[in-house]
């Protein structure tokens, strides 16, 4: 009983054309011939996954597939003819074209001998992307900062950009897996983490700050002291002002990925204190205070 196509891949029946995509390319590469010299096993089954994604990356003949089955070659439309037969078959020489062109859309590689007579392919396939987590702090990722890693005993110089914020990804082209039959390396992509700061909070490209007022500055008015990530700045502030209440600095967040010289607003949210330790007779100045505002 020939296998089902699905589970040649290892996808549901409700599988998407991407997932489909990505399953084939994964098992594709996993029973490619050149990477599989000394199991003669490989080429069976790098044939049969193939079998698998001619049928289901096309919405048609899936759509015959998931009625017929098996039998899905001699089901109404396409005349009982074998797909994979004589010149628009997979063994055969239109088949062979047809396999190559459809490696060169996928891998991006060139054309090689194909399968037809038994005879072994050659076809190219680019390695696979690597992702590898990358740690800065929030005044680097101010800044921009450089890291050294190491990758295949060699040293590498890696810029991060001012402006990264958890998830930015660093290219390093060509520095990950290697491919098969020639085929060219995949990528590196450095994903940036950025550890939280004790002082300040972030939002997209705003900064958010606390800042301690005290309440007869925030009855009256005044200015306080505010901390940037350069350096702190006065502000004035009105009277009447309410805990809680946030002061915006225009331009002192974080700067733009995107954008060179656009930057995002610090805000700062007040936090009021009141004095403690007070002697009977301040007491009895603030509650005669109280008794006033009233």
């Amino acid at each position: 009983m020939a296998r089902d196509y699905y589970d040649i891949l290892g996808v549901n029946r409700n599988a998407s054309e991407d997932d489909i995509k990505k399953a084939f390319r994964n098992k594709a590469k996993q029973f490619h011939p050149d990477a599989n010299p000394n199991n003669p096993s490989a080429e069976a089954r790098f044939k049969e996954v193939n079998e698998a994604y001619e049928v289901l990356k096309d919405s048609d003949k899936r759509s015959q597939y998931n009625q017929f089955g098996e039998n899905w070659k001699n089901a109404q439309g396409f005349g009982g003819q074998n797909p994979y037969a004589g010149g628009a078959g997979f063994g055969g020489q239109g088949g062979q074209a047809d396999m190559s062109d459809m490696f060169e859309t996928i891998f991006g590689g060139g054309r090689g001998r194909g399968f037809g007579g038994g005879r072994r392919t050659n076809m190219r396939m680019a390695g696979e992307d690597i992702e590898q987590p990358i740690y800065i702090t929030l005044q680097e990722a101010y800044e921009g900062t450089k890291r050294i890693i190491t990758k295949n005993g060699r040293d590498i110089n890696v810029n991060i950009p001012r402006g990264a914020t958890v998830g930015t990804k660093v290219r390093l082209s060509g520095e990950g897996n290697p491919g098969v039959g020639g085929g060219p390396a995949g990528n590196l992509y450095l994903v940036v983490n950025v550890s939280d700061d004790r002082q300040f909070e972030r939002k997209d490209n705003d900064l958010y700050v606390d800042v301690q007022v005290d309440a007869f500055t925030a009855m009256l008015g005044g200015e306080v002291e505010v901390p940037t990530m350069t350096r702190p700045v006065r502000m004035k502030i009105r009277g009447g002002t309410q805990s809680g209440q946030k002061l915006r600095l225009t331009g002192k967040g974080m700067p733009s990925l995107r954008t060179k010289n656009e930057f995002g607003n610090l805000y700062a949210r007040v936090m009021i204190t009141v004095p403690s330790g007070l002697s009977d007779e301040q007491k009895q100045q603030i509650e005669e205070l109280r008794e006033s505002l009233q």
